[in-house]
């Protein structure tokens, strides 16, 4: 009941109320991008969705209009280079995910869920397969997000992304919030380079 009807209501409340209570903080990080680096204001990838569909997630840019596309971060040779001088605050402080506020009103993300996927990360979404993780709406944060995020390896992260889907509840979902909270302040599991096992950030 809840994840076929609550779940999807409350994203969208909750959603949509912090849209307008930040609405002065997306004008203030849109301006300091404009004013640090070339390029758009924000970020366009695609990713896996709910039944491996594709969508474009959503994000303010932080890194230069030079940077490979479609290649986490962890795999640029010299990631520093490319991220921009107001690209590492929104990116310690994750508030560059912050317009998937946006992805979650259109229906393509949920508040809490596996994080999503990019396009051609194909060993972390065959190993989704195996605990039914691609059968839900990604998250803005997840079991996995919090328990290891980029220092995770991909069987650990698929094999906590299907616990997840086995706990999924309204409580369970307030307990992911709470913690990713604290993770944010703490900056867990926060890697950038080729030392990160994984990422999917």
């Amino acid at each position: 009941m809840y994840i076929k009807y609550y779940k999807r209501i409350i994203d969208f409340v909750l959603s949509l109320i912090a849209i307008v209570l930040l609405l002065w903080l997306f004008f203030l990080l849109m301006l300091f991008i404009k004013l640090t680096s070339k390029g758009p204001v924000f970020f366009r990838q695609k990713r896996i969705g709910k039944n491996k569909s594709e969508f474009y997630i959503l994000k303010f840019r932080t890194m230069r209009i030079d940077t490979p596309s479609d290649m986490p971060t962890h795999l640029l040779e010299n990631p520093e280079k490319y991220i921009t001088v107001i690209g590492k605050i929104l990116r310690k402080t994750s508030l560059d995910e912050l317009p998937q506020l946006f992805n979650i009103i259109k229906g393509d993300m949920s508040i809490v869920g596996p994080r999503p996927a990019l396009w051609n990360q194909y060993d972390l979404i065959e190993e989704r397969d195996k605990y039914g993780a691609n059968d839900v709406k990604p998250g803005l944060t997840g079991w996995a997000q919090i328990n290891g995020r980029d220092e995770l390896p991909i069987p650990l992260k698929a094999k906590l992304d299907g616990e997840y889907i086995k706990k999924i509840s309204f409580m369970f979902d307030i307990k992911c919030i709470i913690k990713t909270v604290g993770c944010v302040i703490r900056r867990d599991g926060q890697k950038e380079g080729t030392t990160e096992v994984s990422n999917n950030s």
